[in-house]
């Protein structure tokens, strides 16, 4: 019988960069992956860095180590991974205030430069100067989430990590101690296992009676194959719906659904916006609703025609590109920036999810962790859970 070291569920950005970080330490360890075509939130992320939207010691911090870290990645595991600078414009909608927007991003470590209509299009050609009231314009990093994910597994193999594409549909575990995991094939045991599964690791924590306070949207996006139109900027607007519909997941009502899960949807966000990798290729608008069902149906026609009419309003020359709609689960902690550490009352289980700027947090923090559990155990952070 196998044992590892390390059981990591969940191959998106976050496992994978913790499965790399842990390999590098020594320890064996294996990442479990449900979907080899890895149709999830990684590969549908518009690449974004926000280093600039720390507004904490801690959070600057780690947006100064995860900038810093993606400056040397492509060289650090031997693939390019596209990092590059881009500035980032926030749209105004042009029935609201530039300079009450502008106000609402004082408390970040790096403020907005605020432009109108015409300064903003000078930018950004692309844009329609009758649908903004003005722009909001930071410096932003970027770089092709999937090719990233892929180069931390070829890093992860070649140090000499496991990869399996298994489902896992329970914990194996003795009292409060969790031995491995049980996938739809077979058992894999390990001393320690960290859920990485995103979208899913409310679910699966479940198994285990455990409740922790992330959940998941249901998150749509258009992806178009490559194009000739050029797209200068990434393009968002600047007053971010998802975020406010997160934080409505804390309401007392609202608990009732996630504990009770129906296909019901519960609330519903659109946000138009627009990035291009350097492919050619583009990522259209972000519905985000919250549904506490995983396998519930999402309207694809309907979605993909509010996305087209919303980011057509600002970005006229994209509404009717070619490209098509897809759809993944986005983990989210509305309480703080990430959930990681040990999972309080349950010996060798943790949990590394619910990122907020996944891209520029998980990465040091994978890094943390890996130092915290080899070097100085102590400093591991530890969850609370509730029982279900």
């Amino acid at each position: 019988m196998k044992t590892y070291d390390w059981i990591v569920i969940g191959g998106g950005i976050t496992g994978s960069a913790l499965s790399y970080e842990l390999v590098k330490k020594g320890l064996k360890v294996l990442l479990l992956e449900k979907d080899p075509n890895f149709d999830n939130a990684t590969r549908l992320s518009y690449g974004g860095l926000s280093y600039w939207s720390a507004t904490d010691n801690l959070s600057i911090e780690l947006c100064k180590e995860g900038r810093e870290i993606q400056q040397n990645l492509s060289e650090e595991l031997a693939a390019n991974t596209e990092f590059r600078e881009l500035d980032l414009m926030l749209v105004i909608a042009s029935e609201d205030t530039p300079e009450t927007i502008a106000k609402t991003y004082q408390k970040f470590a790096i403020k907005p430069q605020l432009l109108t209509p015409q300064e903003a299009c000078e930018q950004e050609p692309l844009l329609n100067p009758n649908a903004i009231s003005g722009c909001l314009q930071l410096p932003h990093g970027h770089i092709n989430p999937q090719k990233t994910n892929n180069a931390y597994q070829q890093a992860f193999l070649r140090l000499g990590g496991e990869i399996e594409y298994e489902t896992v549909s329970q914990f194996l575990w003795q009292k409060d101690k969790i031995e491995g995991v049980q996938t739809l094939s077979e058992k894999h045991y390990s001393k320690n296992t960290v859920v990485c599964a995103g979208g899913l690791t409310r679910l699966l924590l479940k198994t285990v009676g455990i409740n922790v306070n992330i959940y998941f949207t249901h998150s749509q996006s258009i992806v178009t194959p490559p194009l000739d139109l050029k797209l200068r900027t990434l393009v968002m607007p600047s007053a971010l719906q998802r975020l406010m519909l997160e934080e409505k997941s804390r309401d007392v009502e609202q608990q009732s659904w996630w504990n009770h899960p129906s296909s019901n949807i519960i609330a519903d966000t659109m946000e138009p916006g627009a990035i291009q990798f350097m492919d050619g290729s583009f990522s259209l608008g972000q519905i985000s609703q919250i549904c506490p069902d995983t396998k519930a149906n999402i309207d694809r026609n309907s979605s993909e025609k509010r996305i087209r009419q919303a980011v057509g309003k600002i970005l006229p020359s994209l509404q009717n590109i070619p490209g098509k709609l897809h759809h993944c689960l986005v983990a989210f902690c509305p309480d703080s920036n990430f959930l990681v550490g040990q999972i309080e009352g349950f010996q060798g289980l943790h949990i590394f999810s619910g990122f907020t700027s996944t891209l520029i947090f998980a990465p040091p923090l994978a890094r943390h962790f890996a130092s915290w559990v080899t070097e100085n155990p102590g400093k591991l952070p530890v969850i609370t859970a509730d029982s279900c």
